[in-house]
């Protein structure tokens, strides 16, 4: 059933009269019957009761009334849904994450400039290795991940922007040797034993973090797969780890943390997403990455 014809139905029997509904509706009159009598043969019934000096309604036409209003009224909700979606007013973000993008603050402040801008967008956010990002939002089930910047190129059907780059501080005993200085040179770590973080698997890529900021392989102490790992076994005195410098604010017993002097390149974050996805929601929060990072 065309809308179009229940919207001509409607103005015919508010007017009460085919002349003045085909005023309303800016078209001639032969016009605006022919497209009723359209309607009566598709629903194989007649709508209105005609004489020369008005229309009423049938029995079938009264009940018609209810439902085309709520019809009409259906579809310009669906519309004002998908245009809204479409502008990203409304709908999901789904958002995958390690967990350097919580510990800097950065994806924290995203959320909250988002949200500001933009309240009716649900954020579904997902803690996850950086290749399991990827691999999701090739496959369409993610639609932003943030990662640290690899040596190794990402794929060319992804994105990518750089959201934070801080300083390295290395994290370590407070019995460690090192401890007592304000800073510590890479020179200072080619022996030392690494607490290695790498969740999921992901080991190459955090292995070539490692390699550009010291000039070769660490000597790996122990791998492991959270946060509280590394701090239980760098507070323990069982080797030491690289951070970004925002992750000196976790304080933990018999931890300490102390600047990587040298100039070394710096902790990267960037977020990907993948080309030519930038529809509705996902636009919008790109757009917002790109005023953060102006």
């Amino acid at each position: 059933m065309d809308l179009r014809h229940l919207r001509y139905f409607l103005a015919v029997a508010e007017e009460g009269h085919f002349g003045r509904a085909a005023e309303r509706l800016h078209i001639v009159q032969p016009a605006l019957s022919m497209q009723i009598r359209a309607l009566e043969d598709e629903l194989g019934t007649a709508l209105f009761e005609r004489s020369t000096r008005k229309v009423a309604l049938t029995d079938a036409g009264r009940l018609l009334v209810t439902e085309a209003r709520h019809t009409l009224e259906q579809a310009e909700r669906a519309k004002s849904v998908v245009q809204r979606a479409a502008r990203g007013e409304t709908g999901v973000v789904r958002i995958g994450f390690v967990g350097n993008a919580v510990a800097t603050g950065r994806l924290s402040d995203d959320l909250i400039a988002f949200h500001a801008a933009w309240p009716e967008v649900t954020l579904d956010l997902h803690e996850m290795a950086p290749a399991a990002q990827q691999d999701a939002i090739l496959a369409g089930r993610l639609d932003i991940g943030y990662c640290p910047a690899f040596d190794t190129a990402f794929d060319p059907k992804l994105a990518v922007r750089t959201v934070g780059s801080w300083a390295w501080d290395v994290m370590m005993s407070d019995r460690h040797a090192l401890a007592k200085q304000r800073s510590v040179s890479v020179a200072a770590l080619a022996d030392e034993p690494f607490i290695f973080y790498a969740a999921d698997g992901d080991d190459e890529g955090q292995l070539a973090i490692l390699r550009r900021v010291l000039g070769k392989t660490p000597r790996i102490a122990h791998k492991v797969s959270s946060t509280l790992s590394v701090l239980a076994l760098t507070g323990a005195g069982l080797g030491v780890a690289l951070v970004p410098s925002p992750l000196s604010r976790i304080a933990a017993p018999n931890i300490v943390y102390r600047k990587l002097a040298g100039g070394v390149p710096g902790s990267e974050l960037v977020a990907i997403s993948r080309v030519g996805a930038e529809w509705g929601t996902v636009r919008q929060y790109l757009a917002m990455l790109g005023e953060r990072a102006a």
